[in-house]
């Protein structure tokens, strides 16, 4: 049943936005009662919520091909094209409203995801790439905020280039320089 109802979810979703994903709506195209999805889910956000984070981890792995560079691209990229798809904003504005009401579980989505990401920077400190000195998740912060606001803020697309030159902004800070100890 949860797997019907989260793939039904989506389906919704993409076909007809937030306004078309009514619990009814996804119970009707599950098969299911309308009751088990409230017993289950508790509110129609918290099931868009977890329809949108299960079917969306997928899309953000962590890369390694030994370039924090090109780690940064493709993860980064990957994330523009979440935010640009018909889940990402969706995703985006669920997992950063304020309620009280709202299932706590919500709230530290791109936290945690956002988290286990500095990885690929760490990983460049490591091999030389970045100054010592680097903050793993100020990198991912920098990158990922103005992302972010162009979604929330601005409607504005995310795309490769925007990317490119993000992630340009946020290294050339972070490039070793002869006076850190540790580069080589």
């Amino acid at each position: 049943m949860r797997q019907a109802v989260l793939a039904a979810t989506v389906d919704l979703l993409a076909a007809e936005g937030l306004a078309g994903a009514t619990v009814a709506a996804v119970a009707r195209a599950a098969g299911v009662h309308e009751t088990s999805v409230y017993r289950r889910w508790k509110t129609r956000e918290n099931l868009i919520h977890e329809a949108l984070t299960s079917r969306l981890d997928a899309t953000l792995p962590i890369p390694d091909t030994g370039d924090v560079r090109e780690d940064l691209s493709r993860f980064f990229g990957a994330l523009a094209d979440l935010l640009s798809g018909p889940y990402g904003p969706a995703l985006l504005r669920l997992s950063v409203e304020r309620d009280d009401t709202l299932d706590d579980r919500r709230r530290p989505y791109w936290t945690e995801r956002l988290s286990r990401a500095a990885v690929m920077v760490r990983r460049g400190v490591d091999r030389g790439e970045l100054a010592a000195a680097t903050d793993p998740d100020l990198v991912i912060e920098a990158v990922s905020g103005p992302l972010f606001a162009r979604v929330l803020l601005s409607d504005t697309p995310v795309d490769m280039p925007v990317v490119h030159r993000l992630i340009a902004l946020a290294l050339d800070g972070a490039r070793p320089r002869p006076e850190d100890p540790g580069t080589r």
